[in-house]
């Protein structure tokens, strides 16, 4: 991608090295605790890996290597280039949008949503409307999905914002309504449609920061098709069980992944990606 010159969003909280705000003891406090509940006969090593998986522990001696550094900046500009398109949008449409906030942070953090750590991945939290990331994702994509590329990493920050889009259009509200009185092969389902919507706001961002920016290099495209492919439910499946459950599919298949996120940037038409009103089979 070419973002020489661009803007980088002010909505982010960098937390990278840092505690996660939650009530923290520092090293020294840790230590006496610790030393309490082992005289009391407990385990101090729980209470200590509790406040390390918490992020009551700051990251001792945190330095961000300049790789690091270039993916955080690499974010910012994405996440800035979605403030742009979806503005836009909005307008035209008469709405008023309201950017969501990013949080970088490593290893641990706390969201409205509750506790997160790298294995969560990225998620947006429409608690407090954040998308939060831990960069070391994208090394994990790269080296564990085969799905390397800086318009592959820009897709999953996109399709996080798919949903706070989803928020602010009140479909993100509905859809969790709508799945309190579901089956769970139902409630499944849904879920596939609002993820799917989400790849396909992700085409939309794609589209009009190409058309405004000229953004995207030749192989981009091939790039975000090809990681929306690698996260696929039938291939993560496949890859973790040697099997697909179908009815467990709650993100979508790769063909289905694909082909929303393609069709969104294809068309650049808002109204065109009601992944609601089709036929499960036609998705």
């Amino acid at each position: 991608m070419k973002l020489d010159g661009r803007r980088t969003s002010s909505n982010v909280d960098d937390r990278r090295g840092k505690s996660s705000g939650k009530m923290s003891f520092g090293i020294g406090g840790t230590i006496v605790i610790g030393l309490i509940i082992w005289l009391l006969g407990g385990n101090p090593m729980d209470f200590i890996s509790q406040q390390m998986m918490d992020g009551g522990l700051a990251i001792e001696n945190y330095t961000p290597t300049e790789e690091n550094d270039a993916m955080a900046s690499f974010a910012k500009k994405i996440l800035a280039g979605t403030e742009d398109v979806w503005t836009e949008i909005f307008e035209k449409n008469r709405m008023t949008y309201k950017p969501p906030r990013m949080v970088l942070f490593s290893r641990a953090t706390s969201s409205g949503c509750g506790s997160a750590s790298s294995s969560t991945g990225p998620f947006y939290c429409s608690a407090d409307q954040t998308v939060y990331i831990d960069l070391s994702f994208f090394e994990q994509m790269k080296m564990q999905l085969n799905a390397d590329g800086d318009f592959a990493y820009a897709y999953v920050i996109a399709h996080e914002v798919g949903h706070h889009v989803q928020y602010l259009l009140g479909t993100l509200d509905e859809v969790h309504k709508q799945q309190r009185s579901m089956s769970e092969k139902e409630s499944n389902q849904l879920n596939v449609r609002m993820e799917l919507q989400a790849d396909f706001y992700a085409g939309i961002w794609a589209h009009y920061d190409d058309k405004n920016f000229g953004s995207l290099e030749d192989g981009d495209l091939e790039e975000g098709l090809n990681a929306a492919s690698q996260i696929g439910d039938d291939r993560l499946q496949m890859k973790s069980k040697g099997y697909t459950v179908p009815d467990a599919f709650n993100h979508g298949t790769s063909s289905q992944r694909t082909r929303w996120l393609k069709k969104g940037y294809q068309t650049g038409d808002v109204s065109a990606g009601n992944t609601f009103n089709l036929p499960y089979g036609q998705l």
